[in-house]
């Protein structure tokens, strides 16, 4: 769970877990990502009540793509079978979570993508139209070049199989908002399958730092190296 001055909604996500998940946690690693707020005083508290809630805390804001990195390299490490993403700020439903691991073991699926654009509740749930028709606008080049058919490539709500784990190279990934794309794009390169599951959409009083207009250069930076085969297997 990468978390950036997230104090007033990291307690309500952790809680929203689902109960029954518990018992097959091996631990929720929340990369505090140099907060300046109270975050760092809710994970230490989450971790006191929960031994299996384990804090990262960053002395410095080193961006969203590192403190994804460092929380799923955890993970790597942890021996897990499943990791999923989860950010801090309660935009992506705790509650999806038995649901996505099911179907990713029901049809051997390494790595699978949260859309919110594919249930049609985005702007009922409050995307922004821009976001809405620049996401679609996106989705459409970003499915031509990787070959895919999502509906939704910028969630941020993903879960990862073991085989993901082990393959995908984090060291390599940006430090911006683009890594999730990343995380497709060397997926997509090394023959792992991808695919997506509908996750309700939700915007509230959470405050986003992601720039639109530079997240989409970003986008289509990743997209340009993938067509010259910068995400190959080295």
């Amino acid at each position: 769970m990468p978390a950036f001055n997230a104090e007033r909604h990291l307690e309500g996500v952790a809680a929203r877990i689902p109960r029954e998940l518990w018992n097959d946690i091996a631990h929720l690693w929340i990369v505090n990502d140099g907060s300046n707020d109270g975050t760092a005083a809710v994970i230490e508290q989450l971790s006191h009540e929960n031994p299996k809630v384990r804090p990262v805390h960053f002395s410095w804001n080193r961006g969203y793509g590192k403190a994804v990195r460092e929380g799923l390299s955890r993970c790597k490490g942890d021996a897990c079978d499943y990791a999923v993403c989860l950010h801090a700020d309660g935009q992506y439903p705790p509650e999806a979570i038995p649901g996505f691991i099911g179907k990713m073991a029901a049809n051997n699926i390494d790595i699978m993508q949260g859309s919110r654009i594919a249930p049609g509740t985005a702007l009922s749930g409050g995307m922004p139209r821009y976001k809405y028709f620049a996401g679609k606008t996106l989705t459409f080049f970003e499915n031509i070049v990787f070959g895919l058919s999502l509906t939704d490539y910028h969630s941020g709500m993903l879960c990862y199989g073991r085989k993901a784990l082990e393959t995908l190279p984090f060291d390599r990934l940006s430090a911006g908002f683009e890594c999730d794309i990343e995380l497709i794009a060397l997926g997509r390169a090394a023959g792992l399958s991808i695919a997506e599951m509908p996750i309700p959409t939700r915007y509230a009083d959470e405050v986003s730092y992601l720039r639109p207009v530079e997240y989409g250069m970003s986008v289509l930076g990743v997209m340009a190296r993938y067509l010259a085969g910068r995400y190959k297997p080295r």
